[in-house]
This record gives C-alpha cells, sequence and structure tokens, in this order.
C-alpha cells in the first residue's frame, strides 16, 4: 500500500530531480569510500585463501584469478556489498524520515497537500536503483585488483597466469546477473527502510528501533531474494 503511494505521479518534476541528485550524492557517492577499501581487501583475502588451497603442483595457478574474478562477481560485489549497503544507507533512511515523523514534519507536508510518501520515498529508491549498480562496478574491478596486486607482490602466482585466469571462460552473462541482483537489492534497501522510518511511532528510542529493524529486515530480504534470482538465472 505504501509503494502506491510512492510511485504516484510527481506533483512538481523539477523537486524530484532536485532530490533525485541529492540522494545520489548523500546514499551513493559518500558510500565510494568504503566500497573502495572493502573490495580491494576482499578481493586480497579471496586470493591468499585459493592460493593457500591450491598446493596441489597438478592443479594450475591461472585457478587463482580465475576463482577471484567468480568470488568478486557472482556473490562478493552484489549480495556482499548490498548487505553492508543495508546497514549503512538502510539506517540512514529509516532514521532520517523516523525522525521527520516523529517530529511531524511529515504531517505538516500533509497537511500541504504534498504526497509524504513519494516526495520522501521515491527520489531515494530511484537514486539507490541508479547508483548501487555504479558502486558494483567499482567493487568488482577494485576487488579483482587488489586480488592482482596481492598476487604478483607475494609471488603466488605471475601477472600472465593471474590474467589468463581473468579471461579464462569469461561470460558477461554473469556481469549481467550481478547487476540483476543489485538492481533489486538497492529496491529492497531503500523501500524496506523507507517503510520502517515512515511507520516510525514515537520518540528518538522508537527511531533507533526503526533503524535497526530496517538493517535486519533488508539483509533477510536481500539474502531471500539472493536465492530466488540464482535459482531463476543460473541454475
Amino acid at each position: 500500500m505504501l509503494m502506491f503511494r510512492v510511485f504516484a505521479r510527481p506533483e512538481k518534476g523539477s523537486m524530484y530531480w532536485k532530490e533525485i541528485m541529492r540522494e545520489i550524492d548523500v546514499l551513493g557517492i559518500e558510500s565510494l569510500g568504503i566500497t573502495i577499501i572493502i573490495s580491494m581487501f576482499m578481493g586480497a583475502v579471496i586470493t591468499l585463501q585459493t592460493a593457500s588451497d591450491l598446493e596441489n603442483p597438478l592443479i594450475p595457478l591461472y585457478l587463482i584469478g580465475y576463482t577471484t574474478k567468480q568470488s568478486m562477481i557472482l556473490e562478493f560485489s552484489p549480495t556482499i556489498l548490498s548487505l553492508i549497503l543495508a546497514g549503512k544507507v538502510g539506517s540512514r533512511i529509516a532514521s532520517e524520515i523516523g525522525t521527520m515523523q516523529v517530529t511531524e514534519q511529515i504531517d505538516a507536508l500533509e497537511i500541504m497537500g504534498v504526497n509524504s510518501a513519494s516526495f520522501l520515498i521515491l527520489p531515494k529508491i530511484i537514486a539507490s536503483v541508479l547508483i548501487n549498480p555504479f558502486l558494483v562496478v567499482v567493487s568488482m574491478f577494485v576487488g579483482i585488483g587488489g586480488g592482482w596486486i596481492i598476487a604478483v607482490m607475494t609471488n603466488l602466482v605471475s601477472p600472465q597466469d593471474f590474467q589468463y585466469g581473468l579471461l579464462y571462460e569469461f561470460r558477461m552473462f554473469i556481469v549481467y546477473y550481478a547487476l540483476i541482483k543489485t538492481v533489486v537489492f538497492a529496491f529492497i534497501i531503500a523501500s524496506v527502510s523507507a517503510y520502517h522510518g515512515y511507520y516510525t511511532v514515537g520518540g528518538a528510542l522508537e527511531v533507533g528501533r526503526s533503524s535497526t529493524k530496517a538493517v535486519v529486515h533488508s539483509s533477510i530480504m536481500i539474502l531471500l531474494f539472493n536465492l530466488i534470482i540464482t535459482q531463476l538465472l543460473l541454475i
């Protein structure tokens, strides 16, 4: 029912455009730093763990690069990063809207004839759906780059073998699969978090509880839809 109100026709498109640009900066660009740091270290860790498991001389070393590529593109960048964003972005959305609700700012918008659900939530959903795939693509490149750097620095594998592993059986479909998941997860993060914030009742304590519920429920929904999308697209 809330989403029906959210996706109603905007009263003034220019205001929504300004809000979307602001939300892209707040929800997306400000998350770029943590995305790069986490992805680089995760790519390096995946490479080290794969190399430690490939002690058999009969196993080709290019599998280190192959495993790093598959792990980053298929699961870490779209799913794990979305779970991290659910904690960072989701709690922010829920607390921001929840604070407006308990301080009666949303009631003031309704009195002025503004569709508060659409005005507050729709820009956040659009911004998340637009910017999260960009963050995931950055995460893929940075994670694979971190794996390559640690592999070369520690002499685990030659740059040529690692590069061969990256190109080995590469299919663009896995990238499309990751981006499809990212769009779905972005919608879940923004909508679920906004829902908990919009229906906050009480004071500051309830705002905190709404933020916690938003992160928990978003994470559960992400894991559930990760299973569903994987079953539909890969199996």
